[in-house]
């Protein structure tokens, strides 16, 4: 199962930094690849931190794929196809015991540019 998490892992990474030339790279390690905002984030609660923009995280029974902007763009997430919004573990989080198909990772990919060209347009990255 360990090796099968890894390929899922790596296949999911991958659609991330496809979509990574406007992010910083917080954390890349076997376990986490986590991307942020170029900018200080508007917000208070985040104390002028690079806002947090998405990872993929090695579980130990999935691997999850997370993607902020949704939580925070009600039309982004009315964008989710029922095939991924079946894998949706709260509301910006996606958790992977087997490998997506590859129209899954086209529909990631997605969403991934909406939220990039969304944030991008609030002048949050």
């Amino acid at each position: 199962m360990a090796t099968e998490f890894g390929v899922i892992f790596a296949t999911l990474k991958a659609v991330l930094q496809r979509r990574a030339k406007s992010l910083d790279v917080q954390a890349d390690s076997a376990e986490v690849y986590s991307l942020v905002g170029r900018v200080p984030s508007p917000f208070p609660q985040h104390k002028s931190n690079p806002m947090w923009f998405g990872s993929v995280r090695m579980g130990k029974t999935y691997v999850s794929f997370h993607l902020r902007p949704l939580y925070m763009n009600p039309p982004l997430e009315k964008q989710i196809p029922p095939e991924l919004k079946k894998r949706m573990q709260g509301k910006s989080c996606f958790n992977f015991k087997t490998a997506p198909a590859p129209e899954m990772l086209s529909q990631l990919d997605t969403l991934i540019a909406n939220a990039l060209d969304d944030w991008t347009a609030k002048g949050w990255l």
